[in-house]
């Protein structure tokens, strides 16, 4: 097993710049991957961006590789801060503490309430990450066709 020492990062480079296509196919892989990974469907991820990504006529392996924007380092930062995007787009505070008294019904509600924050704010968050990774991508491309 490999440690983080030992990665090759100059292999990733150099894979990541040979993919075929135009700056705007390999940029709509990249952009939809970063979109996809933003969501909190652990273990799906990789699926939507690649089905987002054949869809769109994009790059399916970038879609894939860009997905892991999310990862186990990132989860909870990125989930969390997209929970709170959420949370300031619905001008709502915090969910209170389960209390012991609390009914089932009020728990569902709870769940949703947190469920439409976290994938409201994962769909923004989302959309601005992948437009950003979209561009870099695009001018990278751009840039190397120069070459």
């Amino acid at each position: 097993m490999r440690s983080i020492k030992n990665i090759n990062y100059k292999k990733i480079l150099s894979l990541f710049l040979q993919q075929e296509g135009s700056p705007f196919f390999n940029a709509k892989g990249a952009a939809i991957g970063v979109f996809s990974g933003c969501f909190p469907f652990f273990g799906f991820q990789t699926l939507l961006g690649l089905f987002l990504a054949k869809i769109a006529k994009g790059n399916l392996f970038l879609a894939a590789i860009f997905t892991w924007i999310s990862n186990p380092f990132t989860y909870i930062p990125l989930y969390y801060f997209n929970y709170r995007v959420g949370e300031k787009i619905l001008k709502s505070s915090a969910i209170k503490p389960i209390d012991k008294n609390l009914l089932i019904s009020d728990l569902w509600n709870q769940g949703t309430i947190f469920s439409v924050r976290l994938i409201l704010g994962s769909c923004l968050v989302g959309l601005f990450l992948a437009l950003i990774s979209g561009v870099i991508t695009f001018f990278i491309y751009k840039n190397k066709s120069k070459n």
